[in-house]
């Protein structure tokens, strides 16, 4: 397949009728990716946008005005790209934003009829990505995630401006997020868990915070989704805790989980999909990274709020700065998480109280 360059093919001043995003996972991705939607939406307001997604994350962005989602379900196997196939069957799009570099997320693009295909640079394409394309994006030098999708705006002719975001929730979320948090006037959410166990800080280091946040006047609420890791680690922080605590974990669908970090004042969370929806929703986040780096996948815009240990562990792993190796290099160890200091992350509580000024309002 021929390779486009780099430069812009699709004029902002076209009229592009058909437009389809590819971005299947994760939630944090996804929640990134709606900003370059959004964007590309006022660029182009008469274009109709589909958007190939996961199943789980389809149920945090049903209803997002104007797009028009298209499930695929990868527990499905060899049947959902057989549905994709079936779906999109005599539809032509103008162009395909293909987001993802997956295998599983390629093949799927080879199921979208699209005229151009537009896929990820040279540098960060993996697993065949540069064969089911046919344009890239520009390359970027050390991006964010969301960055990087919007880079595939940039191919519509988006000029970036201010990231906004305009979440999907019902009137029903909203109100249900309210009567759970109506008694308290601040409002602390700690997200505990990522996808993975190692991820996550230590359950008695949340119980030191949900305590002293008590103390400064915030109602303590924890958050997450209904696996037995999220429910287990919720228990030993209430557990280790002498707060009086909300467990919300397993007891909200993500649209109550959203307009719950809507209302909070503040979140404490790993790299997990609940730090970047608060992020969407203006809720300043504290966040917790050790494997990962937070200059590309950090909360977008509370990066200056971190705290992390990922910087020191790449280069003593490696034996290099992080400028001298490949963007997005993880950090390996199941112990990382526990080099990130109860001190720390009070110190920083303090600043983000301080500067955002929760405690003044």
């Amino acid at each position: 397949m021929l390779l486009i360059n780099y430069r812009i093919v699709v004029s902002a001043k076209l009229n592009l009728k058909e437009i389809c995003i590819l971005r299947l996972s994760a939630i944090g991705d996804v929640c990134h990716a709606v900003a370059a939607v959004q964007a590309i939406q006022r660029q182009h307001p008469k274009a109709a946008i589909t958007w190939v997604i996961g199943k789980v994350e389809a149920m945090l962005l049903a209803d997002l005005p104007g797009v028009e989602l298209v499930i695929f379900d990868k527990k499905q196997g060899k049947l959902a790209y057989q549905q994709l196939k079936q779906r999109f069957k005599g539809r032509q799009f103008d162009v395909l934003l293909h987001m993802q570099v997956a295998l599983r997320a390629n093949f799927a693009a080879a199921c979208i009829p699209a005229k151009v295909k537009v896929g990820f640079d040279w540098h960060r394409a993996k697993e065949a990505h540069s064969l089911f394309i046919n344009k890239k994006i520009k390359p970027q030098h050390e991006p964010h995630v969301l960055d990087g999708f919007f880079a595939f705006a940039h191919c519509l002719g988006v000029t970036q401006s201010a990231v906004e975001w305009q979440m999907p929730y019902q009137d029903t979320d909203e109100a249900w997020a309210k009567q759970q948090l109506s008694e308290w006037s601040k409002v602390f959410v700690i997200a505990p868990a990522a996808s993975k166990k190692e991820r996550n800080w230590l359950p008695e280091r949340y119980a030191v915070l949900a305590d002293y946040a008590q103390t400064k006047g915030f109602k303590v609420v924890l958050s997450g989704g209904p696996t037995q890791m999220e429910q287990e680690l919720a228990a030993q922080i209430i557990e280790h805790s002498q707060a009086d605590i909300l467990n919300l974990v397993g007891h909200t669908t993500l649209k109550q989980l959203l307009c719950v970090l809507k209302h909070a004042d503040l979140v404490l969370a790993p790299d997990t999909g609940p730090a970047h929806m608060a992020v969407t929703v203006g809720t300043p986040v504290i966040g917790l990274y050790a494997h990962s780096n937070p200059k590309r996948t950090g909360p977008y815009l509370y990066q200056e709020y971190v705290v992390e240990v990922y910087h020191q562990n790449i280069e003593q792993q490696c034996g290099k700065p992080t400028d001298q190796l490949p963007w997005g290099k993880r950090a390996k160890g199941a112990d990382l998480m526990e080099q990130i200091t109860v001190e720390s992350v009070l110190s920083m509580f303090d600043h983000v109280v301080q500067k955002e000024q929760l405690l003044n309002e």
